[in-house]
């Protein structure tokens, strides 16, 4: 886990044409995505569509999925779960706990730029894997160049589960997926480039990574 550092961070979506700022405070984000090892490690289970890969991304698993790995993880590590799991719909985050958790839309953007300003933190192909050099397959986790502060993988490889809804007057339940995927082009792999999915969603081009919030 790296910390990372407080800040603000402007976001914006382009079906609406708004933007708006939040303020980011201090926070703990690992340095890779959750991989198939990690994932059957705590949860006994193995999804993927790509086939077996210790060091690839765990992929194929609903928004669902992350949350529960995340209280499995806190659980195991003798954490306070971040979440309450009230049903198939219903989840409350205990803003108190330490335990594992997925970022927000906002720490994950902040995290990604690093410190920067563009629509990337390098140049795309030394970052990331996407349709142009993935060879049409997910990859392996942290074989590209790391952001500045030490993160793989934020782009490209596989989108990335954030705990906000998307937009629930439009979308209901819809949750934000953040980074591109291997199977994307050069546009969807920009750091304010935000997608939705319905929390069940399960597709072989999505996966997390998990934070924590900072101790007090």
């Amino acid at each position: 886990m790296i910390t990372i550092p407080p800040g603000h961070v402007t976001l914006a979506d382009r079906r609406t044409e708004r933007s708006w700022t939040v303020d980011v405070a201090p926070f703990l984000l690992a340095s890779l995505p959750v991989t198939q090892a990690e994932y059957a490690e705590v949860t006994g289970a193995h999804p993927s569509a790509a086939g077996p890969g210790d060091r690839l991304p765990v992929e194929s698993v609903s928004w669902w999925d992350a949350a529960r790995f995340c209280n499995a993880l806190s659980t195991r590590d003798g954490l306070a779960p971040a979440y309450r799991l009230l049903g198939d719909d219903e989840v409350e985050w205990d803003g108190e706990a330490e335990g594992y958790r997925l970022p927000t839309e906002a720490e994950w953007e902040h995290a990604c730029h690093a410190g920067t300003t563009g629509p990337r933190y390098g140049e795309l192909d030394e970052i990331a894997w996407y349709r142009d050099n993935s060879d049409g397959r997910v990859r392996e986790v942290g074989g590209k160049r790391p952001n500045a502060w030490g993160l793989h993988d934020m782009l490209g490889d596989v989108w990335e589960w954030c705990w906000d809804v998307y937009d629930p007057e439009v979308y209901g339940t819809y949750r934000v997926l953040k980074g591109g995927g291997w199977f994307d082009e050069h546009w969807s792999c920009r750091t304010s480039v935000r997608r939705r999915s319905h929390p069940t969603l399960r597709i072989e081009d999505v996966g997390f990574r998990v934070a924590r919030s900072s101790p007090r």
